[in-house]
């Protein structure tokens, strides 16, 4: 089972650990790590955990995407260097896995509940009720 806390503990020492005076162009590289860290996680969480709680992982990529946006309203355009495009397209690229992976889910967490909603109606219309089994309605 994949414990969330010890990425929530990584991500307070790793924000501990980074000097407040990085510029905002490094801050944000680091940033974007704990998102690919994070979505890492996610994705392999949701495809071999039941018990995932994606709420709380929610949480934890809006944190991040905030933290990545003060960050780069911090850097000017020249101070994004390749680094920081490279690191975007494999952010995307681990976003799509991600994507790809939670709409495989939710596809088959619907045809669950579709399984079981067909489960019930056909319960609920087993001849139970039937006019058979009351006899013939009398006509009034």
């Amino acid at each position: 089972m994949y414990d969330l806390t010890t990425l929530a503990k990584s991500d307070t020492v790793a924000a501990r650990s980074e000097p407040a005076s990085h510029h905002g162009g490094a801050s944000a590289l680091a940033i974007m790590r704990r998102i690919e860290e994070t979505i890492d996680a996610e994705t392999v969480a949701i495809r071999t955990d039941p018990g995932f709680d994606l709420k709380a992982s929610n949480t934890r990529k809006s944190r991040h995407l905030y933290e990545l946006n003060r960050a780069l309203k911090s850097t000017d355009e020249a101070g994004l260097a390749a680094q920081h495009r490279d690191a975007l397209l494999r952010l995307r690229e681990k976003l799509a896995a991600n994507e790809a992976t939670i709409k495989a889910h939710i596809g088959a967490v619907s045809e669950v509940a579709a399984l079981l909603q067909d489960a019930i109606e056909r319960t609920q219309t087993d001849g139970t009720y039937s006019e058979r089994e009351f006899g013939q309605a009398s006509p009034a």
